[in-house]
C-alpha cells in the first residue's frame, strides 16, 4: 500500500570516501521513499570537527549523484540544473548549521525535567563501574547525580567540576516493534541514563540524531543493525520531545543486517573492498552496483538476482528484508554488473565507454584512437565485459601501432610449429575477403587443417601475432575491423620475432 506521508533520511557523516555499506543503507531508504511516493531527506551530521571535512562531503554530493539516489529535501541540489532536492522546509541540513536548536533544546529538557547536570569525573565512573562489575552488577551509569539538590550542585560547581547533560532514562521497561526484526524489549536495568551534551556545551549525536528526526518529521527510520541498541534511549527522548510539544510521533525502526567481508567481519570502511570510489574506478555501473548491494538483505524474487532501479522500487518492501547477515560477495557483484551492461543499448554503452579510451587509462596515443572502429567494434565488445575498464585491454590492438608484447601470452601460444602454421594463415588470408568475418575464418581453418589443427588451436598464434593476448574479442570480426592492411604486418613481425628465437613444444 502506498503512503505519500512516509519520510525516511539518509545522514552520512562526511568523513573519509563513501562505502559500499553506506550505500546499501542510502539505497533502502531511497527505495522505501520511492516506493511509497514519500520523501527522502538527505542530512549531512557534521558535528565533529576533528574528522568531518569539506571534501568529504562533496564526495558524499557526488556519489549519491552518481549512483542515481536523488533526494526530495538537502543541504544542495541533488539535479544541478533544475535545483531539485536543494533545501526544503526543515532546513537547515547540514547539523553544523543547527547548533542553536540543539542548544535550544536541550535547555527545554533541562527545565521540563528529562535530564539533569551530571558533575561525575572520569575517574569517579571508572571507579564505580569497576566495582559493579566486580559485584555481578550492570556497570552502566548508576544515576549518582539525578536527583541532586540545588546545594548539592552549587557544592560541585564551587569546586570547578564542570558537568555534562544526561538524559534521564524512565524507569520502565521500552518495547517497540522493529520492521525487520520483530517485536524488542529492553528492560530498565539495560538502558541507563546517558549524556546528550559535553561539558563544553557541544550537543551529542545521541542528542542531535534523535531531535533533527523529530524536528524534521521523519517517520521510518531504516539503519545499520549496529545502532539497535541506541533505540529504546532515542525512544524515550522522542516521548519527551512530544511531551514538549517538540515531536509529534516516535519514528518506526527498521535495523538492517550487517554486511560482512572477508572472514564473516563486518565490512568496516578500512577493507579494501569496501571503497564506493573503488568500483567507480573500475567501471561498474551504478545500476548494477546497485542491483548487487540491494541483495545484502533483500530479495527481489526466488528466481531473478537481476533487476532495474525502476523494478526494485515497484517491489521493495521492508518484510522481504533479512534480518541474518549479509555477505559481500565480489563475483556475484561481477557478474550482475555484467549484465547491466549487455542490457545497455549499444550507443549508450559506446558512450559510457569513453573515459577508459582516454588518458591515463589508454595506453595509445590519442591522435591515435579511430572513433568509427570503436563503434564498429563496441557491439562485440560489449558481450564480454565485467566492468566498463576492461574495455582498454580489449580493444588497444586497433589504436596502437603494434600490439602489446605480453610474453605470457606470447609463451603461451608460440609453440613449435607456431611460425608454419602462421606462414599459412598469412597465405590464405591474403586472397580472403576482408568483408567478411566468415571468410576471414575460413582462411584461419583451412591453415590449421593443413597442419592438423582444429580452429581453437590454429587462431591462437594468430590472435597473439595480431593483438598481442590470447582472449579477447571476437578474432575474426576483430580482424575484419583491424584491416589487411594492419593485420597482415603484424603477422610479419610475430613471424620475425619467431625466427630469432627457440621455442617450446
Amino acid at each position: 500500500m502506498v503512503n505519500a506521508n512516509v519520510r525516511v533520511r539518509f545522514c552520512p557523516s562526511p568523513t573519509g570516501n563513501p562505502h559500499v555499506g553506506l550505500v546499501r543503507t542510502a539505497l533502502f531508504n531511497w527505495a522505501y521513499a520511492r516506493h511509497h511516493q514519500g520523501t527522502l531527506v538527505f542530512r549531512i551530521e557534521d558535528t565533529d570537527a576533528a574528522r568531518d571535512s569539506e571534501e568529504s562531503y562533496e564526495q558524499l554530493l557526488d556519489s549519491m549523484r552518481w549512483l542515481g539516489l536523488d533526494w526530495d529535501e538537502g543541504p544542495a541540489p541533488f539535479d544541478t540544473a533544475t535545483g531539485h532536492g536543494d533545501g526544503g522546509p526543515h532546513g537547515p541540513y547540514r547539523q553544523s548549521q543547527r547548533m542553536d536548536i540543539y542548544r535550544d533544546v536541550a535547555d527545554k529538557l533541562l527545565a521540563g525535567g528529562y535530564a539533569y547536570p551530571c558533575y561525575c569525573t572520569t575517574e569517579e565512573l571508572d571507579a564505580r563501574r569497576d566495582a559493579a562489575r566486580a559485584a555481578g552488577r550492570p556497570s552502566g551509569y548508576d544515576g549518582h547525580c539525578r536527583d541532586l539538590t540545588a546545594e548539592q550542585k552549587t557544592a560541585y560547581e564551587t569546586e570547578g567540576r564542570t558537568h555534562i547533560v544526561r538524559f534521564r532514562m524512565p524507569d520502565e521497561t521500552i518495547t517497540f516493534t522493529d520492521l525487520v526484526r520483530g517485536e524488542l524489549t529492553f528492560t530498565p536495568d539495560n538502558v541507563p541514563d546517558y549524556g546528550i551534551v559535553r561539558a563544553n556545551g557541544a550537543p551529542l549525536y545521541t542528542l542531535v540524531n534523535p531531535v533533527d528526526d523529530a524536528l524534521m518529521e521523519i517517520t521510518h527510520i531504516l539503519r545499520g543493525e549496529d545502532l539497535l541498541s541506541s533505540t529504546p534511549r532515542q525512544i524515550a527522548l522522542y516521548k519527551a520531545l512530544i511531551e514538549l510539544g517538540l515531536a509529534k510521533a516516535v519514528p518506526q525502526f527498521g535495523h538492517l543486517p550487517y554486511v560482512m567481508g572477508e572472514g564473516n567481519k563486518k565490512l568496516s570502511k578500512r577493507d579494501p573492498q569496501s571503497s564506493l570510489n573503488l568500483y567507480r574506478e573500475r567501471g561498474f555501473l551504478p545500476e548494477g552496483l546497485l542491483n548487487y548491494l540491494s541483495l545484502l538483505g533483500w530479495s527481489y524474487s526466488a528466481d531473478q538476482d537481476v533487476f532495474t532501479m525502476p523494478e526494485m522500487v515497484e517491489r521493495f518492501d521492508l518484510a522481504d528484508v533479512n534480518a541474518n547477515p549479509a555477505r559481500f560477495d565480489l563475483k556475484k557483484a561481477e557478474a550482475i554488473n555484467a549484465d547491466h551492461i549487455r542490457m545497455l543499448d549499444v550507443k549508450t554503452f559506446t558512450e559510457a565507454c569513453g573515459p577508459w579510451l582516454e588518458a591515463p587509462h589508454a595506453n595509445w596515443a590519442p591522435e591515435d584512437f579511430d572513433q568509427s572502429a570503436w563503434e564498429a567494434i563496441a557491439p562485440y565488445a560489449q558481450t564480454r565485459l565485467t566492468v566498463l575498464s576492461d574495455i582498454t585491454a580489449n580493444v588497444d590492438f586497433l589504436f596502437r601501432e603494434e600490439p602489446v608484447d605480453d610474453e605470457a601470452s606470447w609463451q603461451k601460444a608460440m609453440k613449435e610449429g607456431a611460425a608454419d602454421l602462421l606462414r599459412t594463415a598469412r597465405a590464405k588470408l591474403e586472397t580472403a575477403d576482408w568483408n567478411s568475418a566468415d571468410s576471414l575464418k575460413a582462411a584461419v581453418l583451412a591453415a590449421g587443417e593443413e597442419h592438423g589443427l582444429k580452429l581453437g588451436k590454429a587462431q591462437a598464434p594468430v590472435r597473439v601475432a595480431v593483438t598481442g593476448r590470447t582472449v579477447g574479442l571476437p578474432l575474426f570480426e576483430s580482424l575484419q575491423i583491424l584491416g589487411k592492411d594492419r593485420t597482415l604486418p603484424r603477422i610479419d613481425r610475430a613471424l620475425t620475432k619467431l625466427a630469432g628465437q627457440p621455442l617450446l613444444p
